[in-house]
Order: C-alpha cells, then structure tokens, then sequence
C-alpha cells in the first residue's frame, strides 16, 4: 500500500514537472513569434543608422536616469574615459530628457585648462569631428589670440561622436588633434544636425564643471569671423553686466516651423507654443559665465527641442532672463555681404564662409593695423 502510494506521488510529480516544461516552452515560442513579428514589419536599417536612430529620439522627452540629486555640481557624476560608467546614487530617481548633460560623459576633456589660464573669456566652437580643416583655420586666425587688451582668452573645440564604418579611424585622428592641440573636448553623443541641443548642452555643463572661474564665454560656429578687440571693448565697458547677461544677434517673434519638409520642422508634440521665446542667433552669442549652471540646472524641466538657440531662449524665458540687444546691434552680423575692410574693423562678428575666407579677411583685416 505504502509502495503503491509513493508510486503514485512520484507518478503526479512527474506529471506536473511535464506540464511545466510545456508551458515554458509554449512561452519562450510565444516570445520567439512576437519578436519576430515585430520586426518583420519594420523597414530595414545599417547598425550604424539603428544606433543613431535610438540615441536621437528626442521626441521621446524622457529617460529613466539615476543620478546625483541635481544640485547643479555634476563633477562627480562625470567620467573622463569611454570606458567608464557614471557615477551613479542609489534610491534617488529623476527623468532627465534625452539633452540633458547628465546622460553624456567626456570622452576627450581638458578639465584643468581653466584653472591653468584663469581666463576671462572662453571661445566655446561647436564643430563636426571630420571639419579639421575648420578647427585650423580657427586655430591660425582668432582662436590663436590668448591676450586681448590685458585679458587671457582660450579657446576650445567640442564634438561628439563620429559615425559610419570609418569611426575607429576618425576617433584615432581626434585623439591624436587633441594630444597635439589640448583644445579639444569630446562628449559621447552621436554629431549629427539633429543633435545640436544635446551639444549646448554639454557645452553648457563643460562651462558650469569645468570653468566656472571664466567671466564671459562665446559661442561660435566654425564658419565666423571674430574681432575679439571689438569683443573685449564690449566686455570691458563700464555697462556691459557680469551676471545674468547674454546678447547677439536678437531674434524676437519668431514663428515655430510646423512644414515637416523643413530641417527646422519642430512638431506641437515637441513645443507646442506657436512662437518661440526671445532667442540669440546660433552663429554667436556672447554671455556672462554665471548662466550655463542656471541653464543646465533649469533645463531638467523644459521638454528639449531640436533649434538649439530657441531651446536655450526657453530655459532663459523660465530663469526671467532677457536677452540684451548689443550696444550696436550692427557689430553682430548674420551674413558678411560683399567684403569690406572699413567694416570688418570694427564689427565683433559675422559669417564669412570657408575656413580658407576666414584666414583670408583676417590677413587683410590685421593688415591694416
């Protein structure tokens, strides 16, 4: 009876172990058929183009991130190496959007030159990895200017990461440029037009980690000519602030772009405002060091937008921060028009084009010193 009892157990033991296995196999095939039904529908994509499609999707504002409790000194949730992983605190969890510098970390960085030059003004240049050419021409022209009416300047290029089947190479060169220049800055964020607003902001948080010493920093594009005497008169001036202040090219009332054609679409998903706040230009603007903390700290609750000048008159729209118009509005120009000596000397900025334009004026401009 015992023997028949024990059989019978170990016999609905068996049983039962049996249906487990089938329902964990009719499970994982399940899976297996979802999985591959999801993608079977999806339009082919390069392993390149995939990666950057998942890092670029800015429309889906918000990503889980675990981090420092925002305090606005990120230093020790910064890495300097590409291999290591951010610092990370425990228990604290806050929705940092996809431009938000939190999520990035310095891949190349000079995070002592500010302390070693102490200066008064920082040239912040976005640029493509690839636009050596550019970073030379600069580095020959007015980024090669270190004192300026008593004043040290120092100027940094930042970029993110290359993409394409040649990357190795390419990430070899910059580290190479960069060992050679010690002005390069690089973040892990894919370099693309899309990206711009991720790259102000990890130029703001290099600004707000790195430099805070700095009293005015300029951003400027590759493509720009600068008078920095010009500039300094401007910094310098009795009237000019050091706090709370920023100015360029003004641009008020502007409409959202709503034509998806358009590479300034911005759909109402993303700012749904049909005008933008009162912005400065992209090409270059001139600010009091005391902003980028504010913008960055400020930015963690503002839905990021890919118009990166717009996106950083909505952070200083929520701070109550007006853009001032220049004391010339003139000496800020949006496109350079037929060269003219008399004009050059004493304008701060405007486009000129190739970096072989912008070796070309600034002979001739200091020529005629």
């Amino acid at each position: 009876m015992v023997r028949k009892t024990a059989w019978k157990i170990l016999h609905n033991l068996a049983q039962i172990k049996r249906e487990l296995i089938l329902l964990l196999t009719m499970a994982l095939l399940f899976s297996a058929i979802l999985y591959i039904f999801h993608f079977s529908f999806k339009p082919s994509m390069p392993p390149e183009n995939m990666f950057d499609a998942v890092v670029n999707q800015m429309r889906s504002y918000y990503i889980t991130a675990c981090g420092h409790s925002g305090n606005g000194n990120q230093n020790t949730a910064k890495q300097t190496t590409a291999t290591a992983a951010p610092t990370v605190t425990k228990h604290i969890s806050l929705h940092y959007h996809v431009a938000h510098p939190l999520n990035y970390h310095f891949i190349l960085d000079e995070p002592d030159k500010c302390s070693q030059w102490d200066p008064f003004l920082v040239l912040m240049v976005p640029v493509a990895p690839h636009q050596l050419e550019a970073r030379n021409a600069i580095r020959s022209t007015w980024g090669n200017e270190i004192t300026v009416k008593g004043k040290a300047v120092m100027t940094l290029f930042l970029v993110g990461l290359t993409g394409g089947s040649d990357s190795e190479k390419a990430q070899q060169q910059l580290e190479e440029e960069s060992r050679q220049h010690r002005d390069l800055v690089q973040s892990n964020f894919v370099d693309s037009y899309f990206n711009l607003t991720i790259k102000t902001m990890v130029i703001m948080d290099w600004l707000a980690t790195r430099c805070p010493q700095a009293t005015y920093v300029m951003k400027i594009d590759t493509d720009m000519y600068l008078n920095l005497g010009n500039l300094m008169t401007l910094l310098l001036a009795p009237n000019t602030p050091r706090d709370n202040y920023i100015t360029g090219v003004v641009m008020r009332d502007r409409s959202v772009i709503r034509n998806k054609n358009s590479k300034w679409y911005v759909s109402e998903e993303l700012y749904p405002e049909p005008k933008y706040p009162t912005y400065l230009l992209i090409t270059g603007y001139v600010f009091s060091n005391d902003l980028p903390e504010k913008i960055v700290e400020i930015s963690k609750v503002i839905k990021a937008f890919n118009i990166e000048d717009a996106y950083v008159g909505a952070c200083l729209k929520h701070l109550g921060i007006a853009p001032s118009s220049p004391p010339d509005p003139s000496q800020f120009r949006m496109h350079k028009g037929q060269y003219n000596r008399k004009v050059f000397l004493r304008i701060i900025s405007t486009v000129v084009g190739s970096p072989q334009q912008i070796m070309d004026v600034w002979k001739d401009v200091k020529s005629s010193r």
